[in-house]
């Protein structure tokens, strides 16, 4: 397996993260267990606002927190200069409750509420991303109700199909997401926005997918971009500002993958920019950027403790673990392919082929399919890499699972960041009416 960030291996041949031994870790804390590498998030932070200060200083960097969003998470982010970006009102509400500037929060989504974009309205945020005509229209009036302006921005579908999974492209026109530029339906909306006092359209957003890895879909998007800010500028009359083109930057889970490093997408972006700004004589606007993947990825790992042990003679063998799609649906939902390490035998070499299953109640629970590691015994702790985004985000209490903790480590430290689910936990929000208290009425009703 590759070790990312801060990962080594120690001399009782442990894998450590952060100074941190992974087998202490499991001991002290339980598997399955999320963590998180601090020094890496905030190394890709930091390259991001390098790479920006380098090609293009009018720029913002803007964390995409659908992809791992807690309140610790939020206080790094502010420390590291980024902007963030919120889909719901419990992202936005998170980000409130952990102190991050309001002003710096930019909200998108496909249906955001009335309850939301109120919440987003009364806390000042800083850009309100609108995704469609209901949206636009309904912001509106709540604007003229409470006789406060909004800026915001539109997102554009440029009609990019980028090679991804079908699942996270978002760019082609078909997508549930944004207005429709080749369908006129973009400019239509900014031409219905100059007419509402209350709504300061400040720039355009696009995004064109996730776990991209060829350049050339963002060379050709932002110049897409870039043309259209050219035609409103002609059809409109106005020059508008800012330019978000997204995040999307891919990572990479295995060896299989090879994606470009942070200062490629960022000179990719910041030179399309600029030369189709040239072409057009068109003043450069601020450019945004909203990575997420690409800073968390790496620096997340989930340990797990290897229960049973299944061969099947001559076909395959099943490995067990105390985890599985209720912390990583990845695999079930996409297909995705991730590398592990055993933690407390890292320094040995694979010996035989196994099968990493989970645990919840499904055949398609399988985490890793066909993976080489040294000889596996119950007890002994696996580590999967690069789980730090939409793991945790995306992990759900199927079959009654208790969400794992998250522990962030950082030169020898392990905090808590999020407490592990208890079965109190699980029956929180659970309520018995008392017609079912009742044994016998309910029984005499039913008859």
């Amino acid at each position: 397996m590759y070790l990312h960030g801060t990962m080594r291996i120690n001399r009782k041949g442990h894998l450590e993260i952060g100074g941190c031994d992974v087998v202490d870790l499991a001991a002290e804390f339980g598997t399955p267990l999320y963590i998180f590498d601090e020094w890496e998030i905030r190394k890709n932070c930091r390259s991001y606002v390098q790479a920006f200060k380098k090609y293009y200083p009018n720029s913002e960097t803007i964390y995409a927190g659908k992809t791992f969003l807690t309140t610790a998470m939020c206080k790094i982010i502010e420390e590291e200069g980024l902007g963030l970006d919120v889909v719901s009102g419990g992202e936005l509400y998170t980000a409130l409750k952990a102190g991050f500037p309001a002003n710096r929060i930019y909200f998108h989504g496909n249906n955001k509420t009335p309850e939301e974009i109120i919440l987003a309205l009364d806390n000042g945020v800083g850009r309100i991303i609108v995704d469609n005509f209901v949206e636009l229209r309904m912001l509106n009036q709540i604007c003229q109700e409470k006789n406060v302006n909004a800026k915001i921005m539109i997102r554009v579908t440029p009609g990019i199909k980028p090679q991804t999974h079908s699942y996270i492209q978002t760019g082609q026109l078909d997508s549930k997401f944004g207005f429709g530029l080749s369908n006129g339906q973009a400019l239509a909306a900014v031409k219905e926005i100059l007419k509402m006092p209350n709504l300061s359209l400040m720039g355009l957003h696009c995004h064109i997918g996730s776990q991209i890895f060829s350049m050339e879909s963002y060379r050709v998007a932002t110049e897409i971009m870039v043309d259209f800010l050219q035609t409103i500028r002609v059809e409109c009359g106005i020059v508008l500002k800012e330019l978000n083109m997204g995040g999307g930057l891919g990572i990479r889970y295995t060896s299989e993958d090879q994606p470009s490093t942070i200062d490629q997408h960022v000179e990719t972006i910041a030179s399309a920019l600029k030369n189709r700004a040239e072409k057009h004589n068109f003043p450069l606007p601020k450019l945004i950027d909203e990575p997420g993947r690409s800073i968390v990825a790496t620096a997340g790992s989930t340990i797990y403790t290897v229960g049973t042990i299944k061969e099947i003679p001559g076909i395959r063998k099943y490995v067990a673990v105390d985890g599985g799609m209720c912390d990583n649906p990845r695999p079930a939902l996409y297909n995705a392919k991730y590398e592990a390490i055993v933690a407390n035998k890292a320094n040995q070499f694979p010996q035989e082929t196994v099968s990493i299953a989970g645990k919840c109640c499904e055949s398609g629970d399988m985490l890793i399919w066909d993976i080489e590691l040294p000889t596996l015994e119950t007890g002994d702790i696996l580590l999967v890499s690069c789980t730090g985004a939409y793991n945790y985000s995306m992990a759900s209490n199927y079959n009654r699972i208790a969400k794992p903790a998250v522990v962030l480590v950082n030169n020898g430290k392990a905090d808590i960041i999020v407490k592990r689910e208890t079965y109190e936990d699980l029956l929180r929000n659970d309520v018995i009416p008392e017609r079912l208290l009742n044994k016998d009425r309910v029984l005499s009703e039913a008859l």
